[in-house]
């Protein structure tokens, strides 16, 4: 497919795969407030891994929207920030956020934790019955 065969339907795919998983879009919030050591962001983002985190900045970096650096100290510090080209998505927040205060008050919220709980064996005793 050449490129003057993309639509902007394709456009806005690329466009959300670069901020679609499921720490990136926090990740960008909390760098687009200041720049954030690794450990700073991990404890900021609740029930995200260290390998997950690692990954996701490694995507977003590689993507050009954060840049990481590394000071050459004992022990080593890295800090995380956002580019020029994602802070274009500056007015996109700043819409979130009025959406979010005008409508989130009308949204269901959803259970922090995903799949099962631990000792819920409710729904096997019933198959196993």
């Amino acid at each position: 497919m050449a490129d003057d065969d993309f639509t902007m339907q394709d456009e806005m795919r690329r466009a959300f795969s670069m901020l679609s998983g499921k720490w990136k879009l926090e990740i960008m919030w909390l760098l687009n407030q200041r720049v954030h050591r690794f450990g700073e962001l991990r404890k900021a983002i609740s029930g995200i891994t260290q390998h997950m985190l690692t990954a996701q900045l490694r995507e977003l970096e590689a993507d050009g929207l954060i840049s990481r650096t590394v000071y050459a100290e004992v022990p080593p510090r890295v800090e995380y920030e956002m580019t020029a080209k994602a802070r274009g998505l500056g007015p996109t927040m700043e819409a979130l956020t009025a959406w979010w205060l005008e409508y989130g008050k009308t949204v269901p919220q959803k259970p922090i934790s995903r799949g099962r709980k631990a000792g819920n064996t409710s729904s096997v005793k019933k198959r196993n019955e």
